[in-house]
This record gives structure tokens, sequence and C-alpha cells, in this order.
């Protein structure tokens, strides 16, 4: 006997997987992202901001449209969090990309200055987080100092220095040749202050160009300038955590990390005897937070 089965009843209704986005729903992601792009702004001091977080987290699709919304403009989603906003990086393709040449351009940098630029900015984020567990502790804040950063810099051209001794290789190559070995040549005989008549430090001085890279950085939300000692102290902020854990298993970070940093705290720099490794090669023009091409 077959089971009578009454259709005259209404089959309860399936949610469609994929809801009809609303021009709505679009200008909302579209708003998120734009808040992103914004990385000053703190989504604790704005309602709006705080509201499409919560969104995102709460609503799947949203997330996904605004995924897509930030892909589109050639944005990568790092995070999106109370404590970091929507954290976003630019693609190298992106029309938001900055690069180290554009960035050069803007200080008036030169070729071989194009280099100790990106040093700075890599040894930056070198003395913020300089072990693994330090980029991986949401709640670790990195300090760092314009003059502890140019110190350190000077402590790595010093142990290359030594190696390149070591190894019989010439210690006064030409100093456009790229790489690491060509940058810690130019960065040791340019003169760490320079001298103003008002006592300024010089822009094309080491600390000139660490002081230039600690000020994008911080316009960028990346750092908070905190003081003014040591030539100027800075904090790191979750945006730039995000930023440098992205990027931390690129090869110049590493390299230069092998060179032993001590984990401080106060924005001071100091090396460990650094045991015997392979060469140290930086990428031409490596650095945060830009990118390679473009930059001739």
């Amino acid at each position: 006997m077959t089971e009578h089965v009454d259709r005259s009843e209404p089959e309860a209704a399936v949610p469609s997987a994929t809801a009809a986005v609303t021009p709505a729903d679009a200008a909302d992601a579209a708003r998120l992202v734009a808040f992103g792009l914004q990385p000053k702004l703190q989504p604790a001091r704005d309602q709006e901001y705080t509201d499409l977080l919560r969104r995102y987290r709460e609503d799947p699709p949203f997330a996904r449209l605004a995924d897509a919304v930030a892909a589109g403009l050639g944005l990568v989603v790092l995070e999106v969090s109370p404590r970091a906003g929507m954290a976003v990086t630019a693609a190298e393709d992106s029309v938001f990309a900055v690069r180290m040449g554009d960035y050069a351009r803007r200080t008036s940098a030169d070729g071989s200055d194009r280099f100790l630029h990106g040093l700075a900015h890599l040894a930056v984020a070198a003395m913020a987080f300089p072990r693994p567990e330090d980029l991986a502790d949401d709640g670790y804040i990195g300090r760092v100092t314009v003059n502890g950063v140019d110190a350190f810099v000077r402590q790595a051209c010093r142990r290359l220095e030594e190696r390149a001794d070591e190894q019989g290789e010439n210690t006064d190559p030409a100093t456009d040749a790229p790489g690491l070995e060509a940058a810690w040549r130019i960065w040791v005989r340019r003169s760490a202050t320079g001298a103003t008549k008002d006592a300024r430090r010089l822009a094309g001085s080491t600390t000139g160009i660490v002081g230039k890279a600690a000020a994008f950085l911080t316009d960028s939300g990346f750092l908070q300038r905190t003081g003014d000692d040591n030539g100027g102290t800075y904090r790191t902020t979750a945006r730039y955590q995000l930023q440098v854990r992205d990027m931390a298993g690129s090869a110049a970070m590493a390299e230069l990390l092998e060179l032993g940093v001590v984990p401080v705290t106060d924005g001071t720099a100091t090396l460990l005897p650094a045991e015997e490794t392979d060469d140290l090669e930086l990428v031409a023009d490596a650095g945060l937070p830009f990118h390679s091409a473009g930059a001739s």
C-alpha cells in the first residue's frame, strides 16, 4: 500500500543561497571599504563604521560583497575587526599602491637614496616586530625611535662589512650596485644628521631618511607618534602589525632579522652576536609598504 502524500499544502520556503543584492547593500559595502581606506580613522570613534564592521562579521553575504568591492579596487583585506577596522593593503596592480619610485620622488631622492629609503622602512618593521611571537600577539605594541632605527642599521652595516672583509669581497663597489651590500655602503658614508644653521637634521641624512619613513607611516595609520625623544618616538598600530605580518615571509625581512635583533621595548637598538649564515641580499627597492614595480 502506498502512503498518500497530501501535496495541497504549500512547501516550506527555502532561503536562497544567494540573496539579491540591493543598491543599498552595495553602497554600504563600498562605504565600509572607504572607511578602510582611512587608516587613521578608529572604528570606536565612528558609529557608522562600527555598525558596518558588525554587519560584516554577522552577515556573510554582506561580507562577501564587501570583499568583492575591495578586490575590484585592487585591495587585499587583511583583517576586519573592532581593533583594526577594515584593514586593507593595496595589491601591486591597484591604483592605491604606493611605489618606491613615487615615494622617492616625493622626498626628492635620487637613485642611490631609494635604497636607503627602502632600507629605512624595512628596518622600522624589523625593529617594531623583532620576533615571530610579536607578530602573532594581537596585543603586542612595538616601539621605535628615529635614532634607534639609524643605530640599528649602522650596526647591521658594520656586521655586513665584517662579512665582506672575512670573505675577501670588494669593500668599495659602485654605489649604484643593487642589493643590501650596496645599500649599507651608501648608508655608512652618509652623515647621521648633517648640519644646518638652525641645527635641524638634513633631509638627506640617515636620520632624516628614517624620519621621513616614520612620518609617512604615521600619515598612513601604521605608527603613532608618542614623543620627540631620540629623534622622534613612535608606537605601532594594529594595522601596521597586520601589514608587517603580511610581508614577514619576504626574503628581505627574514634576512635582515637574521643579523640578530635584540627584542627591545624602548625603541633603542642593539644586535646579538650574529651566527654564521649565508650571504645576505636585499631585493632592489624592498621596503614597507611599497611595491618594487615602477620604481625606476
